[in-house]
């Protein structure tokens, strides 16, 4: 075993919350999805999430917190403290745990008010009282978006939350210290109380711009924070006072406006909580009774703070959360992009406690483990993508475009299918080791090669151009994504580790004459071509990102999908001056995005005063720009030195699936990346 660099030695070393130890300082922070207790449907205990919290105790972290469970569930409406069977199993849970050294707090959430990630669906109930009539037994949607006051929904324009009852508080409240007793009871090291933070129910009551209440829960700020403060009181009242309580907590609000965020450096007026009001909130609600402090920054109206896509600065949250530190005597997390190195630096320098990582778990639960063995380059980054841990996705006119299966199975990772799915996604040795040849080395093909090697057969890798990576090495391009080509050399030593036979510069034409007993296409997908007068005059959005074509200083990119978007962004970072053209009513109405990562780029462009046409179509490249045509039917011109196309993909396999041939990833659906992987262990566990 490799020794510990010496740089991150300050994440090793132990800490206290109130009188409970943790061995060190990384915290696994909570993922809604990863609950304990179930969901999004009636709370039990949930044996996957129990799985996967083992695995990570056992790679080496030092608290653990699962997903958020809602005190009273969102489907059937029953009282987490009413299920003690449940506890009883957490309690034989809390003793493996105990085994590995790692200390647990379940998260308990008062609920979403506003931020409720309603779909359509919900929508339709909660405006319709005959169906919302029906519905309530199962799924009251009055309830599950009740919020301080009257408020507009964060995920439709056509819902407003009712006010929550003081009779639906004070028996929220007591709940929580019947829960958090029964917690204690099971062995559980503490609990955390969700939230101050993010904008959801508890945050939107201590802000101005959310309550509006006159009664004792609204108006001054004692009273604004009444509902936390009640919470921690009751729970040390049922648990006594030695029974850590943990807060999450957002310092700072960054929001501008409802739905709208603030960005990183930019200059605004906070309508949320500021950081002067936060120096007084920390300490209050450390004087009420907290024992820490789970902090970063940010609500559902500027989400990119909480959730940081690739977009956002690593340890984005980290200046804020130090500085909150200095008015509290508890000890203080901070999460949000937080890199161990810059982590370890600011626990030894006494700026934070311990270190929040959330997402990096979901795509290797073995990277602490790593950590302490000086192997780094083996632990698979996280990308920020979003694309299965949290996909609610949202553009004009749509809710929260999300399957329901999608909706009730979050927390997983498009980069590792077997992340809370690990009886859908297990590998067995095959019963019959066959010839395998997989075609094309992007990531969907290098997937497939390591899945079918992992499993025995004998595999071999075509790849006509000169390295691996695909089309995926154009999407790794942009400045900020560093991660992405971390990935790509993740994958590049990975795939030497198995006996794969790599044949690059090897295009092949003909299945057949492989001689394979099972062949695997993944050979992607090309760019659509428009037909419209001098498309040829434009330049491929992939074509851009490799480098192989210069766009000059005023570029007009046709098309405001994501890749349309970071392309735009990469640009303007670059100094020069793009316009998006759009045939759509808004930017990244795709599903699958999730509305953390979209919301910036919009915010960006808004805030940056990008010219952007939304529900414009493209008519005419020109040599000096394009003729565009708005939804009016009015056609105009916009100056540009260069065009980018960026319109969408079509599949290309080289030939269709039949009995032994195997179609996946772009080739056979255009999708993104957790498409692609999981299509991948799809096809490959079955050969």
């Amino acid at each position: 075993m490799q020794k510990t660099d010496p740089k991150y030695a300050p994440l090793f070393t132990p800490w206290k919350i109130g009188n409970v130890e943790i061995k060190n300082r990384i915290v696994l922070c909570p993922m809604g999805g990863t609950s304990l207790f179930g969901w999004m449907e009636p709370n039990h205990f949930d044996k996957e999430a129990a799985r996967f919290f083992i695995e990570k105790a056992r790679n080496n972290v030092g608290l653990i917190i699962p997903g958020i469970a809602p005190i009273k569930d969102t489907i059937g409406g029953r009282w987490l403290y009413k299920n003690k069977k449940m506890f009883k199993d957490l309690k034989i849970f809390m003793d493996e745990i105990h085994k590995t050294g790692a200390k647990l707090f379940v998260q308990i959430t008062s609920g979403m008010g506003r931020s409720w990630a309603i779909t359509d669906h919900v929508v339709l109930l909660h405006n319709n009282p005959v169906l919302r009539t029906i519905a309530k037994p199962i799924l009251d949607v009055t309830y599950q978006s009740a919020s301080p006051s009257e408020l507009p929904s964060r995920w439709s324009d056509k819902v407003t939350c009712r006010a929550i009852t003081v009779k639906e508080i004070e028996e929220i409240i007591d709940a929580y210290a019947k829960t958090a007793a029964l917690c204690k009871e099971a062995g559980v090291d503490g609990v955390e109380v969700h939230a101050v933070h993010e904008g959801y129910l508890l945050d939107q009551f201590t802000m101005e711009y959310t309550n509006k209440r006159t009664d004792e829960y609204g108006g001054s700020f004692e009273n604004r924070y009444r509902f936390p403060v009640a919470i921690v009181k009751a729970i040390k009242e049922s648990c006594g006072k030695d029974f850590p309580v943990s807060l999450r907590y957002s310092v700072t609000s960054k929001v501008k406006d409802f739905c709208v965020g603030a960005l990183p450096g930019e200059e605004y007026t906070e309508i949320g909580r500021n950081m002067e009001e936060s120096e007084r909130a920390a300490k209050y609600l450390q004087d009420a009774g907290y024992d820490m402090l789970n902090a970063d920054n940010g609500t559902y109206d500027s989400w990119y703070w909480a959730h940081p896509p690739q977009y956002m600065p690593q340890n984005c949250n980290l200046e804020d959360v130090a500085h909150i530190k200095k008015f509290v005597d508890i000890p203080v997390v901070c999460a949000g992009r937080m890199e161990p190195d810059v982590g370890a630096r600011a626990v030894s320098e006494g700026r934070i406690d311990a270190v929040g990582i959330a997402r990096q778990f979901l795509a290797d639960g073995e990277w602490v483990t790593k950590l302490i063995e000086d192997r780094l380059e083996d632990i698979r980054p996280c990308i920020c993508c979003h694309n299965a841990c949290f996909n609610m996705t949202h553009y004009k006119g749509v809710a929260n475009d999300q399957s329901l299966h999608d909706a009730s199975h979050i927390a997983r990772c498009a980069l590792n299918p077997q992340v809370m799915q690990s009886k859908k996604y297990k590998l067995l040795p095959a019963k019959k080791v066959k010839d395998v040849a997989v075609i094309g080395g992007g990531i969907g093909g290098m997937e497939a090669a390591i899945v079918c090697a992992k499993r025995g057969h004998r595999v071999t890798l075509y790849e006509k151009s000169d390295r691996l990576g695909g089309v995926f090495i154009a999407a790794a391009a942009p400045s900020y994504k560093e991660k992405d080509r971390m990935l790509i050399s993740w994958y590049e030593r990975e795939i030497e580790r198995y006996p794969i036979e790599i044949k690059l510069n090897t295009e092949v034409t003909d299945v057949k004459a492989l001689g394979a007993d099972e062949v695997i296409v993944a050979t992607g997908s090309v760019a659509k071509r428009l037909p419209v007068a001098g498309a040829e005059k434009a330049v491929e959005a992939v074509e851009y990102l490799l480098g192989e074509k210069k766009v000059g200083e005023n570029v007009v990119i046709v098309g405001g999908g994501l890749t349309g978007c970071e392309i735009a962004y990469e640009l303007y970072l670059q100094g020069k001056n793009p316009t998006i053209v759009e045939m759509k009513n808004d930017l990244i109405a795709v599903t699958g995005v999730c509305l953390a990562n979209s919301s910036y780029l919009r915010d960006f462009f808004a805030a940056n005063k990008v010219p952007v046409h939304l529900e414009t179509r493209l008519s005419e490249v020109r040599d000096n720009g394009v003729t565009v045509t708005d939804k009016d039917g009015n056609s105009f011109d916009i100056e540009a030195d260069s065009v980018i196309l960026s319109v969408g993909y079509d599949p290309a396999p080289l030939c269709k699936s039949k009995r032994n041939v195997h179609v996946v990833g772009d080739a056979k659906r255009v999708g993104n990346l957790r498409t692609v992987i999981w299509n991948a262990w799809d096809v490959a566990m079955k050969i």
